[in-house]
């Protein structure tokens, strides 16, 4: 093998680099991501794409990088992440995956959609349930997952080793936690899913959460007002 090989094989990773684009929808501003690896294999996770403008921005995007959407999946079923569920489901013929708990919740999203100006929500069904120990696979890539109750019963979280980085739903946010005055919700709860799974993970890991801008589990452990563990530099 030439120097140059082997100076090659020594600089770039042998696991596959995971694209992740974002797209901020709906009136409360969710954050929708996209996944996909150099196979073009794609993953949606929590669409909030309501309008047709939103679906077609998203539709757009996926035919323009030639993208294979091969599931959809749900960190927890509120409705600011789950009104294009409908749409991605029957638009790539794909299986929606997400908690079993989250069932009523999804369930109950047709009911109060008007409340909040949602006129005319599709609803949507899970098609199989999922649990912390089960692994995401499209493409050459995969994510784990991590059982994160508090905001919603059954919130799930999932993130990558590899690439350090994790897709947090409404759990940990840039100087914020996820609510936990809506049905099913609790604060001890999240906060001790907060410690205990997400603040186990490494300093660098980037927080991609369901609102708002990333963050670091770093930055978030030394400064975050409701549960940092340390105000040390």
């Amino acid at each position: 093998m030439s120097i140059i090989s082997s100076i090659c094989v020594s600089i770039y990773p042998t696991y596959p680099m995971i694209n992740i684009k974002s797209f901020v929808f709906g009136p409360f501003y969710e954050n929708t991501y996209l996944l996909y690896d150099e196979t073009k294999d794609c993953i949606v996770i929590d669409p909030g794409c309501y309008s047709s403008t939103e679906k077609q921005e998203l539709k757009d995007f996926i035919n323009q990088n030639d993208l294979n959407v091969v599931g959809l999946y749900n960190t927890h079923c509120h409705i600011d992440h789950v009104t294009g569920n409908a749409f991605i489901k029957n638009e790539y013929k794909v299986k929606l995956f997400a908690h079993v708990i989250e069932v009523p919740y999804l369930k109950s999203v047709e009911s109060y959609a008007q409340n909040y100006g949602i006129m005319h929500f599709e609803p949507s069904v899970i098609d199989e349930y999922i649990d912390e120990g089960d692994m995401i696979k499209f493409g050459n890539a995969h994510l784990e997952m991590l059982f994160v109750p508090g905001h919603s019963p059954g919130h799930l979280a999932f993130y990558n080793t590899d690439e350090k980085f994790i897709i947090g739903g409404d759990v940990l946010f840039n100087q914020s936690i996820g609510r936990t005055d809506l049905p099913g919700g609790n604060f001890e709860t999240l906060i001790n899913s907060i410690h205990e799974k997400f603040f186990n993970l490494e300093d660098g890991f980037i927080v991609y959460s369901g609102h708002g801008p990333t963050t670091s589990i770093g930055a978030e452990k030394k400064t975050n007002p409701f549960c940092a563990i340390s105000s040390s530099n």
